[in-house]
């Protein structure tokens, strides 16, 4: 079987998929990048390997050969590229395509009722509902994104991003967290208004009295106003602030603490640093709006997660944690377990493989769990609910 992707550009969230992809299909893979990275990405320790990797092929250099794979390739994986006519020209072939997609939506529902987004849904999506064209949801908020439009009835799977997946021994992952009573808290990401980095400033203050310690990675239009209210509040004893790391360097951070917050808000498409904090053990608290959080967290067994974006019921599941020693402990082992059976490129790609043979036959057999599992379709609003009653 012959599998392409094209997307804008390959990345530090796509390569360990694409690995695996590669190591699976060997030349039977391809990676089609149809820009280059931005120099905003470039800046934040993002870096341009992608381009040398065997299976990327440049459609700003190649374009031949990448017209040639979008058409003569078994799959289609269909991510954002900016280049929706070779998209729309195998679609209109009938063949196989598998489209990725984060929310339509983001800004509120109400954008659905808009004719002229209507007429451009329309010719991507709701008028191949009837042909060889499925939907990798990547983010519990798509299905309901789609539904509106009615497009890939019955055709819609979780999905997600899949950063590199570390596997550690029990011996590792108990020398990881430093057992002397101290927690560390870690959050990462752009100090931009979305994620609600200054949830952590108001943390920290309402911590003084606990052996806490606040970890900030990341940079953005928002520094220096944290790192102000940081210093006129007393906190820079109880607040590292790091600035932009590798990604390596994000996951060595995650590594040593035994909480991960995640603060963004509806706003935010996926958040891969949920799954790096599982993966690294965390115990995570998370704001159930963004995507990531109802596909990876299951409420009190691997995780928690609040509604709303409220502050105080953050805190609240953080003041949980840290009164719960052996519950938190539990859920960051719970969390490694999701990440490593299940969440990861491997077992996402030999899902992918899977249902596309069944998909060429025009038989559909989804797993009941994880990548690839049929997508319910949950209203925004009432995602918190479905979640607690689960």
């Amino acid at each position: 079987m012959t599998v392409t992707f094209i997307s804008n550009y390959i990345n530090h969230h796509q390569i360990p998929f694409s690995n695996a992809c590669y190591e699976r299909l060997k030349e039977d893979y391809h990676f089609i990048q149809t820009q280059p990275m931005e120099q905003e990405r470039l800046a934040m320790g993002w870096n341009q390997e992608g381009e040398s990797l065997p299976y990327v092929h440049c459609l700003y250099k190649e374009e031949d050969t990448c017209r040639r794979l979008v058409m003569e390739s078994d799959v289609l994986l269909a991510g954002w590229s900016g280049r929706e006519d070779l998209v729309e020209e195998r679609l209109n072939a009938g063949k196989l395509t598998i489209r990725i997609s984060e929310r339509l939506y983001r800004e509120g529902q109400w954008k659905a009722v808009s004719p002229k987004g209507l007429f451009h849904k329309y010719k991507e999506h709701i008028r191949y509902r009837k042909s060889p064209a499925y939907l990798l949801c990547a983010g519990a908020y798509v299905p309901s994104d789609f539904q509106l439009i009615h497009a890939y009835p019955g055709k819609m799977f979780r999905w997600g991003y899949f950063p590199e997946t570390k596997y550690y021994t029990r011996d590792q992952m108990e020398k990881m967290k430093d057992k002397s009573g101290g927690i560390d808290i870690v959050w990462a990401g752009r100090f931009i208004p979305l994620k609600h980095p200054e949830y952590m400033i108001r943390l920290a203050e309402r911590l003084k009295g606990e052996r806490v310690h606040i970890h900030m990675v990341g940079g953005g239009e928002m520094e220096e106003q944290l790192k102000g209210a940081a210093l006129q509040k007393g906190l820079m004893e109880r607040i590292t602030f790091y600035g932009f790391q590798t990604p390596e360097e994000v996951r060595r951070i995650m590594e040593k603490c035994h909480i991960h917050i995640f603060t963004s808000n509806h706003l935010e498409g996926w958040g891969a640093v949920v799954n790096e904090a599982m993966n690294s053990g965390c115990a995570v608290v998370a704001n159930v709006q963004a995507g990531a959080v109802p596909y990876l967290i299951q409420h009190k067994k691997n995780g928690m997660v609040y509604p709303g974006g409220s502050y105080e019921k953050m805190e609240e599941a953080v003041d949980f944690l840290l009164s719960h020693p052996a519950e938190m402990e539990k859920m960051g082992r719970e969390a490694y377990i999701t990440i490593t059976e299940s969440w990861n490129s491997r077992h996402a790609v030999e899902e992918l493989l899977r249902m596309a043979e069944g998909m060429k036959k025009g038989r559909i057999e989804p797993p009941k769990e994880g990548p690839l599992s049929p997508a319910p379709v949950i209203a925004p609003g009432k995602m918190y609910q479905y979640m607690m009653k689960k």
